[in-house]
């Protein structure tokens, strides 16, 4: 009896090992609200790799250039949901035709749940490699929206940006701040890469 009970005692607690400490991992695509929390969206295929890089293009009168990075096993709190994902993040540089810069994000540290500034890939589209970003926006939430990015060749990528309305008041964004929208706001804009 006791030999069953030892055994029955060492089962259990290698099932508890396992059980708390095994993450979930899923495909890239899974949607994060049919998943168990804290599991992990992983980009088991390496879909994301094929946009990494640096990308510019110039767009009425402006400069714009693209530093794309691969941010692996990133949190996302989405209040009921929590989970990991692997995902890209794009910080820029928008210089006007004197190469003043108008706005860099290039400092700007990519965290999940503080959007502004941020933008980061939410899913990709492999049968014609496209992907979907999300824009936090700049000062006061302008011209969050979404972009969409689709890889033409080894060498380029094409741009679409949508961004969204938002109401301002002096409530809600002070008077004085910059609520320009630097983004090249345009379908079908090609980047190269550098």
């Amino acid at each position: 009896m006791n030999k069953i009970i030892i055994k029955l005692t060492f089962v259990f607690i290698l099932f508890c090992t396992f059980s708390c400490k095994a993450q979930q991992e899923y495909p890239l695509k899974t949607d994060y609200t049919e998943i168990p929390n804290n599991s992990y969206l992983k980009d088991f295929n390496n879909e994301l790799n094929v946009f990494v890089g640096n990308y510019t293009a110039n767009f009425q009168d402006k400069k714009i250039t693209l530093f794309i990075t691969k941010q692996n096993y990133q949190f996302f709190d989405r209040g009921k949901y929590k989970y990991y994902k692997d995902v890209l993040s794009i910080k820029f540089i928008i210089k006007n035709l004197s190469g003043t810069i108008l706005q860099d994000t290039q400092n700007v540290v990519f965290q999940p749940n503080e959007l502004k500034n941020t933008i980061y890939s939410r899913w990709i589209e492999t049968t014609d490699n496209k992907l979907l970003l999300y824009y936090g926006g700049t000062n006061c939430g302008v011209g969050w929206g979404d972009i969409y990015l689709k890889k033409i060749n080894s060498t380029q990528i094409s741009w679409e940006y949508r961004p969204n309305d938002i109401i301002l008041d002096d409530s809600r964004c002070p008077p004085g701040t910059d609520i320009n929208i630097y983004l090249p706001e345009t379908k079908d804009l090609i980047f190269t890469k550098q």
